[in-house]
């Protein structure tokens, strides 16, 4: 699904230059659900931000899906991205002035993926997918963190995309509704998307089925579980 050849990223600053990603050669499968870890300034969001077509490669390559995602004009990137990619952020990143429900059709008006007789039915079906479609007619505002962050979970499920990006997804909230919200994630994977999360997280090894870990723009390790969370389920 992924694919990644001698991609680097250099920012050019006043102050000088950054390589914030170095010669970064990786392969994510169809379904695989991967964390990216490491050290704050270690290039966990840029490497997502490149996946997702959000900023472009200094060098090398970005593939997903078969696209050339690198190689696309900012029209059909948008184009592209909106379709293929669903977004979460650590900070929710949900309008404030629409209500949940809203929230979540909003990429399918952008995208005009599903009729719009169909789209608030869609819409309230993936809030009650991760539990939360009593709050459908809230405004961000009155939901808890865990409850504004799984309402970004279904906006990024909203136009059915392959992937799914999770930058920093439960930085902001308490551990237990840390690990429900990892739990929405592998149900994803196990759903069939690739779903790929920087995380600080540390038990997130018993929940992915391989760990990156990134150290100043490079690979520095991968590592699987002894036993993946689908073979444990066996």
């Amino acid at each position: 699904m992924i694919k990644l050849q001698h991609l680097s990223k250099t920012y050019y600053t006043p102050a000088g230059d950054f390589a914030a990603l170095r010669d970064i050669d990786l392969e994510i499968a169809a379904g695989e659900f991967v964390a990216i870890a490491g050290k704050s300034g270690s290039g966990k969001s840029t490497l997502l931000n490149l996946l997702g077509g959000i900023d472009s490669p200094s060098a090398g390559s970005v593939e997903v899906g078969g696209t050339a995602v690198h190689a696309l004009s900012e029209n059909k990137l948008a184009v592209w991205r909106g379709r293929n990619v669903g977004f979460v952020f650590q900070f929710f990143q949900l309008l404030p002035t629409l209500t949940i429900a809203e929230n979540v059709m909003l990429p399918m008006d952008f995208c005009r993926t599903f009729p719009v007789r169909d789209r608030r039915k869609r819409a309230l079906g993936l809030l009650e997918q991760v539990g939360i479609a009593a709050h459908a007619n809230k405004l961000p505002a009155a939901l808890s963190g865990g409850e504004q962050q799984r309402a970004a979970i279904a906006r990024a499920l909203a136009n059915d995309p392959p992937v799914i990006l999770a930058d920093e997804p439960t930085g902001n909230l308490d551990s237990a509704t840390a690990s429900a919200v990892l739990g929405l994630f592998q149900k994803m994977s196990d759903a069939g998307k690739t779903v790929v999360i920087a995380t600080h997280e540390r038990d997130i090894a018993g929940l992915v089925d391989r760990r990156v870990v990134l150290a100043d723009g490079a690979v520095v390790a991968t590592s699987m579980p002894a036993l993946s969370p689908r073979e444990s389920l066996l």
